[in-house]
């Protein structure tokens, strides 16, 4: 995996993520992590280093939530977030936008981000290249938590099942994504017989905003997405629900996984999940966003548990985690 050094900011900011010198590897048990981290405890997570010399202990903390189309509609309610983080660990925090999965990936993998939402796909990668420790989840009132992939389509255009695909064209968001491109391409694979290039043209539209738009706007002729995105959407009225037709529904998968870069005090590590666990939604315009996918408190998760289903799917996909 190519993963690109930039980490895009909001009008007021703007840095270039520069990769740090290769560390040495360390002789310890660490399973898919990079040589760079351990896994004493055997959680499949990087271990906080027990030197405190390696502790990086920032004055400013950066957070950035997943790629989304329009970082704007988030802008409050991360705000209203960043408020009460700054509030319990005493240090400024800071949204920044990213443009990409890999743009996220890389920016924490080289020190500039110490606080993330990554996405369900990206979140193997985030763990094993870049140190991440996830330790948060999003659910609704009652404890569920989760979304499906979908295939859709929209009217009239020649698809009622994922037969039609063949010699036709379905939009993946990207190649990081779980719902868009690698659960799809494993379902498509393991039930349908059908791969990319030989029984379909394959395009990334770059999220999944844009693939939903894409088929609403019959720019794309199907596409794979994940339906809590297409909710919130649906919710905004950026499409309308007579646009696009489902013709699949995956099982559930987790969502955006919240957590921190590995080497962090642990003390600050701590004041974080604190941040999280302790943040009250109601009324504010975090929850009117969210709430739109039925979503209204962070819960605790592993990812050990909470991930297997997605690690499996990479396997039969073939995804390496090593770090390139």
């Amino acid at each position: 995996m190519k993963i690109m050094n930039t980490l895009l900011s909001g009008a007021a900011f703007a840095f270039v993520v520069t990769l740090a010198g290769p560390a040495a590897a360390q002789d310890c048990p660490r399973g898919d992590l990079d040589t760079r981290f351990c896994d004493v405890d055997g959680d499949l997570v990087a271990d906080i280093p027990t030197d405190p010399s390696e502790w990086v202990d920032p004055d400013t903390l950066i957070f950035a939530y997943t790629p989304v189309e329009d970082p704007a509609v988030y802008r409050d309610g991360w705000q209203e977030f960043m408020d009460h983080l700054t509030a319990v660990t005493g240090k400024k925090a800071v949204n920044f936008p990213v443009q990409s999965n890999a743009a996220q990936i890389e920016a924490m993998r080289s020190g500039r981000l110490h606080i993330a939402g990554f996405n369900t796909g990206s979140n193997p990668l985030a763990v094993n290249c870049a140190g991440f420790r996830p330790f948060a989840i999003m659910a609704s009132d009652d404890g569920h938590f989760g979304y499906e992939m979908e295939i859709i389509t929209y009217p009239g255009s020649g698809i009622e099942g994922i037969v039609d695909i063949k010699g036709k064209q379905l939009a993946f968001s990207s190649p990081t994504s779980n719902s868009g491109f690698k659960a799809p391409s494993a379902i498509l694979k393991g039930d349908y017989d059908m791969v990319a290039d030989r029984d379909f043209e394959p395009v990334f539209s770059g999220k999944h905003d844009n693939t939903v738009l894409g088929v609403a706007n019959k720019d794309y002729q199907a596409g794979a997405v994940a339906n809590s995105v297409m909710k919130r959407m649906l919710a905004r009225d950026v499409i309308k629900a007579e646009q696009v037709i489902s013709i699949y529904k995956s099982q559930t998968f987790p969502t955006t996984g919240f957590g921190v870069v590995h080497n962090l005090p642990p003390d600050l590590q701590d004041k974080i999940r604190e941040a999280f666990f302790s943040f009250d939604w109601e009324g504010t315009a975090f929850q009117a966003e969210f709430s739109k996918s039925n979503e209204a408190q962070f819960i605790d998760m592993n990812y050990m548990d909470f991930w297997d289903v997605i690690r499996k799917i990479d396997t039969a996909n073939g995804v390496s985690y090593a770090c390139e």
